[in-house]
Parts: structure tokens; C-alpha cells; sequence
């Protein structure tokens, strides 16, 4: 595929125009650059100009099957976010008719599509109303439309029931891995190379810690996550003095959810598992990303097929009710009838909820670096495979409740948490929908506080696991200042 470059007339909006054509375009090189400015000088199939011309939005496109353009008038002090509606939606349609395609999500490029209809319920607005004004403004699909509302009401419904202002979360990061996946973009360790500093960073997250609960007395918990990484990397032992220190510090009487990642199956034995239920720990989730061997083999799991089957086995028997399980579409040589036999053994195993991440090919991963070396297998993710999650997700009862994207998300698509009635991810929604504040404590975690009004200002740790520790009183200082002002 050949490069593409835009230029725009005055500095604004470039992120959505660069985003949408790259939802077009996903495998073609995009570059940017403004009237008076020199060209890039390779040579390009696609030539965008984008911008406001005497108080009249234009777009032109200039390709290899001719020129096209749009064109709309519009006053120079219409609101910004109506001015961008509109020029996204010309950049679309002339797009889609050169690309010769729609996308599914149509001009939406943002990571969450719901808080539209969310903001538009909160108004009062009903669903029929909010579908067609989705459909008219960002173009969405029939399908992607009925997805956000039906999520959105969802997550209305669940948010309706914590104590969204008087409460707050917690998140606890445990960075440590067995292995790292090819295309895992997280802060994780190789245990077998920094498991020697397990130590002294539990002694640096327990101060963390400390500081939280001290600094949120008073304030409801509502859930707690700790994720990473893969917590169940730590020994039975070291599980059990972090639990005990949370429990210890923490007002557990008002917790709705506790949660902890046992994603990795290889992690996963009778002793750790006992010591979860030991200390209240009530959903856990066990990962298997895919359940055909030659991907796992692929993507660097070092785990089997069978190893999924026996953890998710000794956790239903550890008395486990509410057992979670991830998979990604989109893995190297996967398709439509990888999905089915993914799906077919998970429906043996009949979890209470089910994440499918349509796989992100960020930047910093492996498998992004070395994708050439993937080329042949290809990144394979469509409808059609997301159909056929979506039908087994139903056959388990379960329903979706909430969704989230990602930038170069396989096949432009999205990640759906589905799960059975009273198996609902809380902390995953209140993460998404950004309405209740959460207290992060780890290497790389991040402190989002949420401010009357909707403000929301973000503290994040520093990744490093040695800087983490010996710098751990600047962390405490990073959330300090919010803290005082919340």
C-alpha cells in the first residue's frame, strides 16, 4: 500500500482526520503537513486537503482514480464539536467511496463509543431517538449502533447502584509474568529475571497502599482490581501478605466486587487459589487468549490448551463462582475456524463472563516490531469471527455490558465484555465510563480522579520496578495534590 498525506490549512483536528483515514487505510504510512509547508516528498496514492476556506468547510481528495471533493458551508463560530462532526463526516464519505467500503463504527475513532448514548440517556433522551441520532451524526452501523446502547444501558443500570460520588476504587498492579506475550503492551517482568525484587516492591506497594487508605478514610470502596502483569506470578506466601496488609487497611464492609487476574493458567495451583478465597476475593479471571495450541505456541504463552482446562478445573473446585475468561481475535493465523473451536471449548467450560479484545497492534509490542515475520499468518479479525463469539457468548446466557477500542484495533472493530446476569465486571465499567475516582497503587498505575463537574485528572506511577521503589514518596506526592483538592 501506497503512503498517504493530508494537509490541512490551520492547525486543527489533525488527530481525528489522521485517525479516520488510518481506520481506512490501516496498513498505509500517513503523513501530515500544513499549507506553506513542503510536501512529503515520497510519492502518494492519496492526497487529502482538509480545512476552512472563507468560513466553508472543504475537503478534496486527490487519487489514482481521479479527484474528488466535498465541500460545506459552515459559520466560522459554530461550536468546535459540530464543526468537527461535520468535516469528519465529509472526510468519510469521501474516503468510503475511494476506499470503496464503510467501517463499522463510521467517523467514531474515540476509545468509547458509549458515553455517547450514555450522555444522551442522562438527558432523557430514548433509545430509538439516540439510534437515529448515532446513525445520522458518526454514521455507525445498525449493528455497532443496537451494541453501544444496549452496553449503555447496561452500565447505566450498574452504575445506578454504587456509590459513584461517595465511593471510590482500587486498583493494585502486580507487574510480574512468567513469560511475556508477543503482544502484550503492559509494564510486565520475566519473574525468572526481576522475581528478585518481589520483595522490596511489596514493601514499596504496602507503603503505597498505606498511604491510600489513610488518604480515602471516610470514602466508601466500592471494588478492587489487581491486575498487572499477572498477580498469581507471586507465591501462595506472597499472595497471602499482600491480601492480608489490604484487608488490614482497608474498610472491606462496603467492597461490591474483589477481583484478581489469575490470567496466566500456568500461574494458577490449589494453594494460590485457596489463599484468594481465603481472603474474600470473589471473581477471578483466567485467560487462556485463545484455545488452539500452534497460536499459543506463537504468541509466547508457554502454557497448553489442557493447563486452561485444569486451572479453570481446580477453581470451580476451590468454591469459585464467578470465574472470568479473556480471549483476543485477530492473533496471527487465526480465523473463523480458530474462533469456532476457541469457542466451542469455552462453552465446555461454561465461565460467568467472557472479554474479547480484538487484537491492538501497539507500538512498543513485539509482535508490531517483528509483524513482517507474521506477514504470511496475517492479523485476521471481521464480523464474521465476532459473530460467532457473540452467538456463543449467548448460548452461555451471557449479555454484553461493556466495550471499549483501541487505536489500530484488528479489523476496525471493538473489545466486549459479556458476562450472565449478577457476573457483571463492576470495575470494568467504572474504569470505561470515567464516573468514580480509582486509587492506583504499583509500578505504571494510574490514579484517575473524578472531580464534581466531570473533570478528571490522572497521577501516574512511574513503570520502572527499581525506580518504583526508591522512588516510591514521589508517587505518595502525585496523588497528594488531587487528593486535597477532591
Amino acid at each position: 500500500m501506497s503512503d498517504i498525506s493530508i494537509c490541512f490549512n490551520k492547525r486543527d483536528f489533525e488527530y481525528d482526520v489522521y485517525t479516520l483515514v488510518k481506520a481506512f487505510y490501516p496498513e498505509s504510512e500517513i503523513y501530515t503537513f500544513y499549507s506553506g509547508e513542503n510536501e512529503h516528498p515520497a510519492e502518494t496514492f492519496l492526497k487529502l486537503d482538509v480545512g476552512m476556506y472563507d468560513d466553508v468547510l472543504k475537503f478534496s481528495c486527490i487519487s489514482d482514480v481521479g479527484k474528488k471533493e466535498a465541500s460545506k458551508c459552515i459559520e466560522a463560530d459554530t461550536a468546535r464539536t459540530e464543526r468537527k462532526n461535520c468535516l469528519k463526516q465529509l472526510v468519510y464519505n469521501v474516503l468510503s467511496e475511494a476506499a470503496g467500503k464503510q467501517l463499522p463504527w463510521g467517523t467514531l475513532t474515540g476509545i468509547r463509543p458509549t458515553k455517547i448514548p450514555m450522555k444522551l440517556m442522562e438527558e432523557g433522551w430514548r433509545n430509538p431517538d439516540i439510534a437515529k441520532y448515532m446513525r445520522e451524526t458518526y454514521y455507525t452501523s445498525a449493528k455497532k449502533t443496537a451494541l453501544a446502547i444496549a452496553v449503555a444501558n447496561r452500565e447505566k443500570e450498574l452504575l445506578d447502584s454504587i456509590s459513584i460520588k461517595d465511593g471510590y476504587s482500587l486498583y493494585v498492579g502486580i507487574p510480574f509474568c512468567p513469560s511475556i506475550c508477543l503482544y502484550c503492551s503492559f509494564g510486565s517482568h520475566p519473574y525468572e529475571k526481576w522475581g528478585y525484587l518481589a520483595d522490596g516492591y511489596l514493601k514499596a506497594l504496602f507503603t503505597e497502599l498505606e498511604f491510600i487508605a489513610s488518604a480515602m478514610a471516610g470514602k466508601r470502596l466500592c471494588t478492587i482490581y489487581i491486575g498487572g502483569g499477572t498477580p498469581t506470578t507471586l507465591s501462595a506466601a506472597q499472595l497471602e501478605r499482600l491480601l492480608d496488609r489490604i484487608r488490614s487497611l482497608f474498610d472491606m464492609s462496603g467492597v461490591m466486587e474483589f477481583t484478581v487476574e489469575a490470567g496466566r493458567p500456568d500461574t494458577v495451583d490449589t494453594d494460590k487459589l485457596n489463599v484468594l478465597r481465603k481472603y474474600g476475593v470473589d471473581r477471578i479471571s483466567i485467560n487462556p487468549q485463545t484455545m488452539n495450541q500452534k497460536t499459543l505456541d506463537t504468541i509466547g504463552r508457554n502454557h497448553t490448551v489442557e493447563q486452561v482446562v485444569s486451572a479453570f478445573g481446580m477453581a470451580r473446585q476451590a468454591g469459585f463462582e464467578n470465574i472470568n475468561m479473556d480471549i483476543i481475535t485477530g492473533l496471527p493465523g487465526e480465523g473463523e475456524s480458530e474462533a469456532r473451536e476457541t469457542m466451542r471449548a469455552i462453552e465446555e467450560l461454561k465461565p460467568d463472563s467472557l472479554t474479547v479484545h480484538s487484537l491492538a497492534l501497539k507500538r512498543a509490542t513485539r509482535l508490531n516490531l517483528f509483524k513482517d515475520k507474521y506477514a504470511e499468518s496475517s492479523f485476521h479479525n471481521s464480523q464474521e469471527i465476532m459473530d460467532i463469539i457473540d452467538l456463543g457468548a449467548k448460548r452461555m446466557d451471557m449479555e454484553p455490558y461493556y466495550m471499549y477500542r483501541q487505536k489500530n484495533i484488528a479489523g476496525n472493530l471493538e473489545n466486549v465484555g459479556y458476562a450472565r446476569r449478577g457476573c457483571f465486571g463492576l470495575y470494568n465499567i467504572i474504569i470505561m465510563e470515567e464516573k468514580q475516582t480509582i486509587m492506583a497503587a504499583g509500578s505504571g498505575a494510574m490514579s484517575k480522579f473524578v472531580f464534581d463537574g466531570g473533570r478528571i485528572e490522572r497521577a501516574e506511577n512511574v513503570k520502572d520496578l527499581k525506580n518504583y521503589i526508591e522512588r516510591i514518596g514521589e508517587m505518595l506526592e502525585r496523588k497528594e495534590k488531587y487528593i486535597k483538592c477532591s
